[in-house]
């Protein structure tokens, strides 16, 4: 018996999760071509905020008879309850600037989203600003659902003095097999360096493998999402690499079991983690960092490696009754000009061709974030399938019940993640 219905409840505060949950909405004839003012909704993140209060007013300045108003997304569990809730309630924002990809197929169901290529010029702007990964952003119907807007590509920052500490180069550490990886590790934990090698969240939340076992298998299988064509992708040999490597790092003692209560890269408590370009900030003047690639079984040139995304989107939410504007307001702040305001406060990675190339003074005075950049360009994201969340969860589940807590032979897991996958996809 699968928990479809109960996970997306527990995991989104649904009270309920069809299309007749969700008030009635503007006639979208009259929505989808009126301007007027909007409200927009931002993230709780100090930098991201100062970033769109100026482009706000940036907007205000030149359209003052279709003013903005920015909010932060209304407190609650996680911004994706919070979105749901509001759709629910028929109060959404106009846009949200922190869209998750994993929620748009349920805010689909919800009939919470406004399909973007309803405005002239959309889909092909999309394309245009994204380039290739913007398939992956593209509904089972053809259209898009959300914009996508900002990536943070997961690579292992590591803390330089750790590493100096337990005799690995800090300079030129070359962690890029598993074995060397493991090795390393070992060297940390015994030399009594830091406590612990690497300390990923164990918690059961749907979202955790995003930062432990999801970037592991995208690098080790080249590219490959969890799912693709309907198909779980990761009871394979790659998937079960992955899934030994974070395994052993467990059964060694290397990663800790129990949560951490504050940031233990930044107390010195552990000397990497898997993290974006957002973390630079975070660390500044706390932790002599470096940043390598995602390891693989049996290495492969940093330039080659893929990664998660860890993208946020902006959503249009059908509550809206200026869309017009939204969508012209959508445009500005996703611009080259403003894409670049956003590099600069945040040092998170617009999602835009040649990044490097349309930054390049940018980066040049800020070359600790080049690799992040250089990664975003192969970024995988999660499937954008029905059941998403739940699938997720399934899988956290059975990968914490091995990995981290050794309850189960990992293949073993992995292959019942795979077959209950394939069911909650089935079912949807």
């Amino acid at each position: 018996m699968f928990r479809r219905t109960a996970l997306a409840l527990v995991a989104l505060g649904l009270v309920a999760a069809t299309s007749s949950c969700a008030r009635s909405g503007p006639d979208p004839a009259v929505a989808d071509t009126s301007r007027g003012p909007i409200t927009v909704w931002l993230s709780d993140n100090a930098q991201e905020i100062g970033w769109g209060n100026a482009m706000v007013a940036d907007w205000n300045r030149q359209h003052p008879d279709q003013k903005v108003t920015a909010r932060q997304i209304p407190a609650g569990k996680t911004s994706e309850e919070a979105e749901s809730a509001s759709i629910i309630a028929g109060n959404s924002a106009c846009l949200v600037f922190n869209g998750s990809p994993a929620s748009v197929p349920q805010f689909q169901q919800q009939a919470g989203l406004v399909a973007l290529n309803t405005f002239p010029g959309a889909a092909a702007y999309i394309k245009a600003r994204t380039g290739a990964r913007a398939a992956q952003y593209e509904s089972a119907d053809g259209e898009f659902y959300q914009m996508p807007w900002k990536t943070n590509p997961v690579m292992i920052l590591y803390n330089k003095k750790i590493f100096a500490k337990a005799g690995i180069d800090p300079d030129h550490p070359d962690l890029t097999t598993y074995a060397r990886f493991v090795a390393a590790s070992k060297k940390i934990v015994s030399s009594g360096a830091a406590p612990s090698a690497i300390w990923p969240s164990p918690a059961s939340d749907f979202f955790q493998p995003w930062y432990d076992y999801y970037p592991a298998f995208i690098a080790q299988s080249h590219g490959q999402p969890l799912v693709k064509d309907g198909k779980p992708q990761f009871d394979s040999p790659a998937g079960r690499a992955a899934m030994d490597f974070w395994n052993t790092l467990y059964r060694d003692k290397l990663a800790p079991q129990e949560a951490y209560p504050g940031d233990a890269m930044a107390e010195g408590r552990t000397a990497m983690a898997t993290v974006g370009p957002w973390a630079i900030a975070a660390y500044q003047g706390k932790v002599d960092w470096g940043v390598m690639p995602v390891p693989t079984q049996n290495g492969m040139p940093a330039d080659q490696v893929h990664t998660f995304s860890d993208e946020k989107s902006v959503d249009m939410f059908t509550a809206c009754k200026n869309r017009l504007t939204a969508w012209d307001v959508l445009k500005f702040a996703t611009s080259e000009q403003q894409d670049g305001k956003l590099l600069s406060a945040t040092g998170q990675m617009p999602m835009r061709t040649n990044l490097l190339g349309t930054y390049a003074s940018w980066f040049a005075r800020n070359a600790g974030y080049r690799p992040f950049a250089d990664a975003a360009s192969r970024t995988v994201e999660v499937p954008d399938v029905a059941g998403s969340i739940d699938m997720w969860q399934e899988f956290r589940d059975d990968y914490s019940r091995s990995v981290i807590f050794g309850k189960q032979s990992p293949d073993a897991a992995l292959h019942e993640a795979s077959v209950k996958i394939s069911k909650i996809l089935a079912e949807y």
